[in-house]
């Protein structure tokens, strides 16, 4: 017995309002990234004073829940930058205001979600005791620091320039992959197809098996992975019904992989490699390698195809809108 695939109906490809976010990178971003920059090569200098949100204290700390002490409890000369959130509520908070030599009482509690079960919701208390208060000081930006991004020549100017260019390609990847996303959920919120039971069966134990390699691999021993297949049913009948979509738009049109396309997205991988021509050639010497490749360039035409002739609303946005949604600025 075998399933017949179903007849996919398409869309008026002219009747889907999709929106398509447009900006540039100005000066003003380009300032604000070689700042970011500079915060993410600063150094630390221990100052005699209170600490205060940016600051970090080095500490040595014990903890304890229910007066015993815990795994994880003990702490030597850990750092504490305040302000950043990386610890539980209060405990950043509760250093505020420490000096270098001061010892501090915290009382708090560990939230409902903590990773380590044992430890959820529990109260806990810590002991800390004040190594260190320190400042951050961003690095210069002199010819060490421009440099390091393999600027060797035209200084601060040039320095800018590959910072621009950088980040006007990282830009036009993101906004690619948001207009991608937002064409492929209309096609298939307006194009709902008959999903053939063993397609989703493939896709799910595609899944599965995927997961349960990268599992493998970061070190969870493969006897343990007991995955429930229904965890990735959702996401397998999204697949199988753009691949069907997919499909049937290329049947209907006659549509192909561009070679030259093809050719610039392996080049553009392979130029990431130390022997460029030699990943080029791996690619090309076995079909099914490149079949890859073909199968994003053919995507990426599909995406254009539908935007030229859907209803397109172009939203001017900030480089930080584009990359960083849902954040706004203080």
């Amino acid at each position: 017995m075998f399933e017949v695939y179903p007849e996919v109906t398409l869309p008026d490809i002219r009747s889907l309002k999709l929106t398509r976010s447009v900006g540039q990178v100005t000066e003003e971003d380009v300032d604000k990234m070689i700042e970011t920059l500079r915060r993410q090569r600063r150094t630390w200098e221990a100052v005699d004073r209170e600490a205060a949100e940016g600051d970090r204290v080095v500490m040595d700390y014990t903890g304890t829940v229910e007066g015993k002490e815990f795994n994880g409890s003990q702490g030597s000369e850990v750092p504490v930058e305040l302000g950043s959130g990386a610890l539980i509520d209060g405990f950043e908070d509760g250093l505020t205001g420490v000096k270098a030599g001061e010892e501090r009482v915290l009382d708090l509690q560990f939230p409902d979600g903590y990773h380590a079960k044992e430890l959820a919701g529990k109260p806990v208390q810590f002991n800390a005791g004040v190594l260190r208060v320190e400042e951050p000081r961003l690095a210069e930006v002199d010819e060490s620091f421009i440099r390091s991004f393999g600027v060797e020549e035209g200084g601060v100017e040039a320095l800018r320039k590959e910072v621009h260019e950088n980040m006007e390609r990282e830009l036009g990847d993101s906004v690619r992959g948001k207009v991608k996303q937002a064409v492929m959920d209309a096609l298939r919120e307006t194009c709902a197809p008959d999903l053939p039971k063993a397609l989703v069966d493939n896709e799910v134990q595609g899944l599965m098996k995927q997961t349960r390699n990268g599992l493998t691999e970061k070190g969870a021993a493969s006897v343990d992975l007991k995955l429930d297949p229904s965890m990735f049913e959702e996401e397998a009948r999204r697949r199988v019904a753009l691949g069907l979509i997919l499909a049937e738009i290329i049947k209907t049109n006659g549509m192909s992989a561009d070679p030259e396309k093809v050719r610039a997205r392996v080049q553009s991988i392979a130029s990431t490699y130390q022997d460029p021509s030699q990943v080029t050639s791996w690619y090309y010497a076995e079909p099914g390698r490149l079949a890859e490749i073909e199968s994003v360039v053919m995507e990426d035409q599909i995406v254009d195809w539908v935007m030229e002739q859907a209803d397109v609303t172009d939203k001017p946005m900030t480089f930080d809108e584009v990359m960083n949604p849902g954040q706004t600025s203080a």
